[in-house]
């Protein structure tokens, strides 16, 4: 990298995400000549212990929800902290902006404006080096293509009126490479529109492209995929396997699981029953945020009863934090992890966090949030990590699309040195 390689020139602004809310946008400009940006998602089903997400809460605009003040922060405090600085010395630069801010939960400048930044920077590191993003993170070895899991149909807070569960996943990891699976996931997901309209249900989507039908029952859902997948040609649990994300926060009121569409309200212990009774009878790989994110001691006995069986992801329980990662290490909670980036605030953190995670015999799962950009960073970010899973919604809406065709550009340039993680990123199924 060249020694003119600082950078020159930090600037950041208010745009709309894929949910229209207003959201951060950094750019980058080195001193050799190169300009790079990068935007920042937002989420809609958080976790208590997030970095903290700046808005102005101004009600006169944009309901509250504008970054003015993020993007000032950007303009001035990060502008002055990082000009001049080299643009390869990525964890250097990142700690100048923890520091910067100087909480633990960056709600100084806010972690939209501390991610920004930090993201921008890498997206500058790797332009400048003549490196696409997922090499110059993730070095000479990156070559691993992730299965996708597609969210296809939505309830919880990213489908209202659909299921108390907030995401059912297609999970294509019976296809031979990452090309096949997208089709599978496409063809699959389509299927499903049909099988809806067959039944006379609404083939609406929810903020991540997956439908949002009104159900009887959340298990309804369940089978209204495995139709869909038989219907388009697949088999369940061979080609297209099943993932969910319940959210459970969402419904968890009182020290109780209030399923509404089940007309049920559960114990921890009653709740762990239900998802091994869906594990028992339907081809589930993957379940997230099964519990809520308090529930320490039940997701223990959860991993202890189902984690050599199914994945159990941590997302609102760890949001990419190596210090709630570590505790469940310890404390034996999950055996696999969500990472994303706006969680934790940088991309030094999110790396960190994720090894640690791997290290320790977890899977990743990368993920996006409900509100998205174009911006296709977390794309490069899985194959970086070589960790072989991705969710950025289903096959449709175009910032979901943007990353799977990104994957597809990434498998293009590997060529015959792409590999696709297939049923080996879930490692429960090779103990099982």
């Amino acid at each position: 990298m060249s020694s003119r390689a600082v950078i020159e020139e930090i600037s950041a602004d208010e745009i709309l995400d894929s949910r229209g809310n207003p959201t951060v946008e950094v750019s980058v400009t080195l001193s050799s000549g190169v300009t790079v940006n990068a935007s920042v998602p937002s989420g809609a089903s958080t976790g208590e212990f997030e970095a903290v997400e700046l808005r102005d809460r101004d009600p006169k605009r944009y309901g509250g929800k504008g970054v003015l003040c993020a993007v000032k922060h950007v303009n001035e405090e990060v502008a002055w902290a990082l000009t001049g600085m080299r643009v390869d010395d990525q964890r250097l630069i990142d700690e100048k902006l923890i520091e910067t801010d100087g909480s633990e939960s960056k709600k100084v400048l806010g972690a939209n404006a501390i991610l920004g930044a930090s993201l921008a920077c890498a997206k500058a590191g790797a332009a400048e080096s003549g490196l696409p993003l997922f090499r110059y993170l993730g070095g000479a070895n990156a070559h691993v293509l992730p299965v996708p899991m597609f969210n296809v149909l939505n309830g919880g807070k990213h489908g209202q009126g659909g299921p108390d569960v907030q995401e059912f996943k297609l999970v294509p990891l019976g296809a031979p490479t990452f090309r096949e699976a997208l089709r599978y996931g496409a063809e699959t997901y389509h299927a499903l529109g049909a099988v809806l309209v067959d039944a006379g249900l609404s083939t609406n989507v929810g903020d991540e492209g997956g439908y949002v039908p009104q159900l009887p029952s959340n298990e309804a859902a369940l089978e209204l995929i495995l139709r869909a997948i038989e219907r388009a040609g697949y088999r369940p649990g061979e080609d297209i396997a099943i993932g969910i994300d319940p959210a459970a926060n969402s419904f968890y009121e009182d020290g109780r699981y209030c399923l509404v569409r089940d007309s049920k309200t559960l114990t921890t212990d009653e709740m762990i029953a239900f998802w091994a009774d869906w594990v028992n009878r339907y081809p589930l790989v993957s379940l997230e945020d099964p519990l809520a994110d308090g529930d320490w001691a039940g997701f223990a006995t959860l991993t202890r009863e189902l984690g050599s069986r199914v994945q159990i992801v941590g997302d609102d329980l760890f949001v990419t934090n190596r210090k709630f990662l570590q505790r469940g290490i310890d404390e034996h909670c999950c055996n696999s992890i969500l990472i994303k980036l706006n969680q934790i605030g940088t991309v030094t953190e999110t790396l960190d966090t994720a090894q640690l995670a791997l290290s320790a015999g977890y899977s990743c799962l990368v993920s996006h949030r409900s509100g998205e950009t174009e911006d296709t960073s977390i794309a490069d970010l899985a194959v970086a990590l070589g960790c072989g899973q991705i969710k950025s919604g289903a096959p449709a809406r175009g910032e979901r699309v943007a990353k799977y065709n990104r994957l597809l550009a990434i498998e293009r340039a590997l060529g015959e040195d792409a590999r696709f993680a297939g049923r080996d990123a879930f490692r429960h199924l090779r103990r099982s």
